[in-house]
Parts: structure tokens; C-alpha cells; sequence
């Protein structure tokens, strides 16, 4: 039977210049991810071993400028400061989607846009209705709805996969997606005890921010100074300081002017992904992934109704959902899956995106302030994590031969021009069709 050349194509060949701003983002989360796991590791044995006190001991050593609010411990400054670079940089990459990427036009952006709010909305329904089976309260309803980029694709890098760039791209939006529901949860379920002065200054900071870059002014005594501020500001009003980040990520300009090489907001992002990736995010994980693992611990993890909800959530919830979403939307918009690929490739990615780890383990921070509780959450993060990484290990490499065959079709470059040869082929070899995949 003919194919129908009028419906679009999901998971094809990503267009020429999507394609090497997605390799050049993941090349960079892939090593920051590697990191990640290597912080976590350390993290955990860290804290159980003989030294667990100092462990304790440094993460709990308080330092700042206290007239300022700013005395905060170890734990915190990596929570709420270092990981407004990383939010800061979510932003930017939302930004760039948003006006030049998979989220600029309704019919690109409805896949993962779809795909992502199920992968949301379906871990939380699952962990309500666990908890609540169980005796539990809501509190954690958030946990498990994030997905870690970083530590993703550190495993696919561990398990040597050659995952298509049009699944990695997929991947990426859906975590760049789940990562504005995530400081929209922090934002709006996480702010206390508002001080509406320092808010109202944040925001006026944020305006001045915005006019800032309106007005084409620049120049980094600018801008860190001024971002600086509003973040201590931000910290202040009760509004979660990485509020600010992702805030002035969305701000900075992503498109080149006239006789630009690079946009603001690409300049900042090439210069900080590497410190978010491989600094900010590692140093929170290092201290905010040091539980105890011992057998007491863990039976809590598999007996106590709210650790448990975070697993169910983020294994069983996150595969239903995005593979769901998924399907649901590729049906509702007449869309078909690439031929090369089958469902089963979609439903190791929403395996894969079960692993929701630094976000995670912030939002559960902030939902159970009782350390005994918050430290059982952070177990249960673990947990699940790695049981989503163990099965999507077991789904991806079953494939991974045919998403070898497809990796260095898009890699094969006999030319040398340093452009695929794919995407130079002549309609009539295939090539073009191929190009009007959406990633």
C-alpha cells in the first residue's frame, strides 16, 4: 500500500540545523550527566560509611551574610543558589524552543507538549491514589513527576545505545517541557510566607532585566550583578529562589540581530551549560543524595505509603503516561510512527524518562520538611530511578542494533563535507522525504 505523503512523519530525520543544536546540547548533558552519576555515587557512599558525620557535618555548615537573609547551609546554597544556574540555563533552552525549536508552531509542539503533560499528569494521579490507599497524605504529589536529562542520558551513555537523534531530540523537549511544569509547581505549591516587598522588587529587577535587553544594552557588569540581586531578592519574598533563574532565562534573547554571530541568550547558555551540568548540578546531588541505604531504610521505601507513591509514580506513571500521550497524540493528529522504528522505541523512552532525579529530589525537599520523612522521599527518588534505568537499559539494548543501522545512516559522511550524506540525497533516493520528519 502507498504511503500517505500527507501525514506527518513522527520520529524521522531531524532538520540539518535542529540536528547539530540538539547534538551540541546532549554532547554537553551526556558529560554533565556522567558527572551527575559519578556525585551520587560518591553521595551515597559517602553517607554510609564511618565518615557519615562529616558528611552531615559539611552539609549542614551554615556560612553567608546573615543581613542580608542570607545564611544558608551547604545543603541549601546547592539547592537554592547553585541550581538557579541550571534553571537559568532550562530557561534559555525553553526560550530557544519556544521561538525556534520543536515548540514554535502548535503542530510541532503538539507531540511532546501532549506527551510531556501526561508524563506529568500520570505519575501524580498514580502516587494520589497510592498514597491515599495506603493512609498517606498528598504531600509529595509532585515528586515524581519530573525527568532528569542529565542523568538519562548518562545511562545511555553507560549502556552504549545509539539512540537515533530524533529520539534524543524527543527526550530533551520533553524534559525541557517537564522542566517548566516543575518550577511552575516550586513557584505556585512551594512559595510561604510572601514577603511582597522583596517580591515586588524582584520583579522590578526582572523588568530592568527585560529593558535591559529590549535596548540592545550590553555587557556582563550589566547583567550578573543585576541577576545576582534579583535572585537574592527572589530568596527573600518566599517565592523559591530558582524562580529567578528560569525567569531570566526566558528573558535573555534568543534570536541574532543583524551582524550577530551569537544570540545573548546562546552566549550564556554555551558559557554556563558546562558550569550547570558539570558543577552546579553534581554539588547538589552530592549533598542531597546522601541517604542511608541500610535495610531499615529501605523496607520504609516499599512499606511507608508515601515513599512508595514516588516509585509507583515514577516507574509505572511515567511509562504509561508519555508512552500514552504519545500514542494518543500521534492518532489524534494523523501523524505515523518513522517505519525504522516501532512502539516499542517509545515505550523504552518514557522508561527512560522515569529517572527523574535532581528535580526530584528538590521537590522533595521542599514537600516534607521533616528530615526523617524527606530523607525516606529521597531513598524512594533513588529507587525508582534506578529501577527506570534497569528497564529502560533491558528495553534500549534489545534495539540497539537497529538504532545502530539508523545512527550511522545519519552519521555516514563519504563526502567529508562535514554534512551527512542524508541530507544531500536527491528526492528521488529518499532523502528529502526523510527530512520532513518532525523530531
Amino acid at each position: 500500500m502507498a504511503q500517505d505523503r500527507s501525514r506527518k512523519v513522527i520520529f524521522g530525520l531531524l532538520p540539518w540545523p535542529e540536528r547539530q543544536a540538539v547534538t551540541e546540547a546532549l554532547r554537553t548533558e551526556t558529560v554533565g550527566g556522567l558527572v551527575l552519576l559519578a556525585a551520587a555515587v560518591v553521595a551515597l557512599v559517602w553517607a554510609n560509611s564511618p565518615w557519615s558525620a562529616a558528611y552531615e557535618s559539611v552539609r549542614d555548615f551554615h556560612f553567608g551574610i546573615p543581613a542580608l537573609g542570607l545564611d544558608l547551609s551547604v545543603g541549601h546554597w546547592t539547592a537554592d543558589g547553585l541550581l538557579a544556574v541550571f534553571f537559568l540555563v532550562a530557561g534559555i533552552e525553553l526560550k530557544r524552543e519556544l521561538v525556534i525549536g520543536e515548540l514554535r508552531t502548535p503542530a510541532t509542539a503538539a507531540l511532546p507538549v501532549i506527551a510531556a503533560l501526561c508524563g506529568m499528569a500520570v505519575p501524580a494521579a498514580l502516587y494520589a491514589l497510592t498514597a491515599t490507599a495506603g493512609g498517606g497524605g498528598l504531600e509529595g504529589w509532585a515528586v515524581p513527576m519530573a525527568t532528569d536529562i542529565a542523568f538519562a542520558l548518562a545511562v545511555l551513555a553507560v549502556i552504549s545505545t545509539h539512540l537515533p537523534s530524533a529520539l534524543r531530540a524527543f527526550l530533551l523537549t520533553l524534559a525541557v517541557v517537564d522542566d517548566l511544569g516543575a518550577i511552575l509547581i516550586i513557584a505556585i505549591f512551594f512559595s510561604s510566607d510572601l514577603d511582597f516587598r522583596a517580591l515586588g522588587a524582584a520583579v522590578a529587577g526582572l523588568v530592568l532585566f527585560y529593558a535591559l535587553q529590549r535596548f540592545r544594552v550590553r555587557g556582563w557588569w550589566w547583567y550578573v550583578p543585576l541577576g545576582i540581586a534579583i535572585w537574592a531578592l527572589m530568596y527573600n519574598s518566599g517565592v523559591h529562589a530558582t524562580v529567578a533563574g528560569v525567569a531570566m532565562g526566558l528573558i535573555l534573547r534568543t534570536t541574532r540581530d543583524k551582524g550577530e554571530a551569537h544570540s545573548p541568550g546562546s552566549r550564556v547558555s554555551h558559557r554556563l551549560h558546562p558550569v550547570s551540568a558539570g558543577i552546579a548540578v553534581p554539588l547538589f546531588a552530592l549533598f542531597a543524595a546522601g541517604v542511608s541505604v541500610s535495610t531499615a531504610a529501605l523496607t520504609h521505601v516499599f512499606t511507608d505509603p508515601e515513599p512508595l507513591a514516588v516509585v509507583i509514580g515514577l516507574v509505572a506513571g511515567k511509562i504509561l503516561g508519555i508512552f500514552l500521550g504519545t500514542y494518543l497524540a500521534a492518532r489524534f493528529t494523523r501523524a505515523e510512527l518513522n517505519p525504522e522504528l516501532a512502539w516499542a522505541d517509545v515505550l523504552g523512552l518514557a522508561t527512560l524518562a522515569g529517572i527523574g532525579f535532581t528535580v526530584a529530589l528538590l521537590i522533595g525537599e521542599l514537600a516534607f520538611p521533616d528530615a526523617a520523612q524527606a530523607e525516606h522521599i529521597k531513598a524512594a527518588v533513588l529507587v525508582g530511578s534506578l529501577v527506570a534505568a534497569l528497564l529502560a537499559a533491558i528495553l534500549l539494548r534489545r534495539r540497539n542494533r537497529i538504532y545502530r543501522h539508523l545512527w550511522e545512516e545519519e552519521e555516514r559522511d563519504e563526502d567529508a563535507d562535514g554534512i551527512p550524506d542524508i541530507y544531500q540525497r536527491t528526492p528521488e533516493s529518499g532523502g528529502a522525504e526523510l527530512g520532513r520528519g518532525t523530531g
